[in-house]
């Protein structure tokens, strides 16, 4: 049994200059490093916007929202988080602005400050550093990443609360990561240092001294320009990692290890840690960089102009590709584009098309076009939350004969409302966290396509939808050849269908996204990409 840590140990990880740097990613790599270690970790994001989640935002503004298991809408670096490390996500391991003055406020009402005048500090300040020592109970090490940039006003409350926590557990576990930007000015041809030495001023004037500098760039670093920076910034050159541009996400980690980041954590927290098992991650990294084939997938969605709205599809992809050996092409399609220029010479070449997830009317008669399209040409088709209901609305349409056949979101009028809010949503009036949220059970039916990639009868996965299909054309549907494949234990959702005489065809209610991984990717993609395989060597 291996002998856990004496106390727990907090890495901060904050960034600079510019936004998108890469916080997230660095974050999720060096809890792969340490736990390549043997080491337990685990991770908080705090994020500085005043919502109390991000499931009322835009995605064009946040990108995606990651559900976990417990049913909480987070950030989609608890994505990042999952796919990288064994660690599993959870209500305590994101916080934002929003949700740390409401707890704050709840307090106050309740009388806990026995009248006190309510403060940023102590009062919010604490409120940020109780939820960082929660998170990490048990764990030898906990990575907390500080959403915004240094110098955003709304991060100061976060960057105070870590510069204070030192005091309330010792230097000595505590670790301060900056990541902050190197460019290369073509002009000059030359990396310069100075936004970096800007950027960790900044972190000093706040009285937090970075302990370690991820220097984002898009080469590597020399030795003289990591002694200047060391210099400049108050480093030991040892700590001035290249955080450089990688072809695939899943090279950060290996690069992290080639700049010795690892053992640079595991010297200042003095942590008990095993030789660096990478052989598995090493094998992704070679299979993404040296695929034996590739295919085409034509990805339908309505917020393709933001990728990172379907980030953990994007991803899942690549892991059914990993599972596959084949480097998966993804043709980004905008369901208005179909709408708008025809479905054929859109979609034309595709080996399989995946008609992915959304909310409101825009876009949804592109993707109905887009399956009808992948079921009659027997493309491979994978459709997930909208795009089942909106499999279900093509099927019954030009199958079922309902032609006026829709989702009661789109039409509340529709006289064959196939897809349909459930009973207990009706009542339902705000807009926050009151879908169906996190990890459900469903009974798979064998001798389906959907049994021949999980095999097994019982699995879990996560939700996020309000509408549901319409149990009262059940047995219409099921006539006209729609399986129902997958259901909730007690029958009465319907959680999976797909078609018998289609070589690919199946749509899920749930989010499998959420749950694939590059080490074990989901089921579902790892079939979908099979199929879309065989069908572009079957000269599809």
């Amino acid at each position: 049994m291996k002998k856990k840590q004496t106390k727990t140990k907090y890495i901060f990880v904050t960034g600079g200059v510019v936004s998108s740097l890469g916080k997230g990613l660095s974050a999720a790599a060096i809890g792969n490093l340490l736990e390549s270690r043997g080491l337990s970790i685990t991770f908080l994001k705090l994020d500085p916007y005043i919502n109390v989640d991000p499931g009322t935002m835009n995605p064009y503004q946040h990108g995606e929202v990651f559900v976990t298991d417990d049913g909480t809408e987070t950030d989609l670096d608890l994505g990042h988080y999952e796919r990288y490390t064994s660690a599993r996500m959870s209500k305590k391991n994101n916080y934002t602005t929003g949700k740390i003055y409401n707890n704050v406020i709840t307090k106050e009402r309740r009388g806990d400050y026995l009248g006190g005048t309510v403060q940023v500090v102590p009062h919010i300040t604490d409120e940020i550093k109780r939820c960082i020592k929660a998170v990490g109970n048990g764990i030898d090490v906990a990575i907390v990443e500080i959403g915004g940039t240094v110098g955003d006003i709304e991060s100061l409350p976060f960057l105070e609360a870590i510069r204070q926590f030192p005091f309330d557990i010792g230097r000595e576990n505590v670790l301060y990561i900056h990541l902050t930007l190197v460019p290369f000015i073509k002009a000059a041809e030359e990396l310069k240092t100075k936004p970096t030495q800007h950027s960790v001023n900044k972190m000093r004037e706040i009285g937090i001294q970075p302990d370690i500098l991820l220097c984002r760039t898009d080469r590597f670093i020399s030795a003289d320009l990591k002694r200047k920076i060391a210099l400049f910034c108050n480093v030991e050159q040892e700590a001035v990692i290249t955080a450089k541009d990688v072809d695939s996400i899943y090279e950060v980690p290996l690069v992290f290890h080639q700049e010795k980041l690892d053992e640079t954590i595991i010297k200042k927290l003095k942590l008990k840690a095993k030789a660096p098992q990478f052989k598995s991650w090493e094998k992704i990294v070679q299979v993404i960089k040296h695929p034996q084939d590739e295919v085409q997938i034509a990805l339908v969605g309505k917020y393709v102009d933001l990728k990172d709205s379907y980030k953990s599809l994007c991803e899942s992809l690549i892991h059914g590709g990993i599972g596959n050996k084949v480097r998966v092409v993804i043709d980004w399609v905008n369901s208005e584009r179909l709408e708008e220029e025809g479905v054929e010479p859109v979609l034309k070449g595709s080996h399989g098309v995946l008609v992915a997830s959304g909310f409101g009317n825009r876009g949804i008669e592109g993707k109905i076009s887009a399956i009808e399209y992948a079921r009659e040409r027997e493309i491979p088709f994978f459709g997930i939350c909208l795009g089942m209901q909106c499999a279900v609305i093509e099927f019954a349409r030009h199958i079922a004969g309902l032609s006026k056949a829709n989702s009661s979101e789109f039409e509340p009028k529709s006289p064959d409302p196939v897809i349909d809010l459930l009973p207990d949503q009706r009542r339902v009036q705000e807009k926050g966290a009151t879908m169906r949220l996190g990890a459900y059970p469903c009974r798979v039916e064998k001798g389906t396509k959907a049994y021949e990639a999980y095999q097994q009868t019982e699995v879990s996965e996560r939700h996020r939808h309000r509408y549901e299909f319409n149990n009262r054309y059940r047995e219409l549907l099921t006539k006209q050849g729609l399986v129902l494949s997958g259901l909730s234990p007690d029958g009465k959702l319907v959680e999976i269908i797909e078609l018998a005489d289609h070589p690919w065809f199946l749509a899920v209610q749930f989010h499998p996204e959420f749950k694939s991984r590059p080490q074990e990717p989901h089921p579902l993609f790892r079939e979908f990409i099979k199929a879309s395989l065989k069908h572009k060597r079957a000269g599809g």
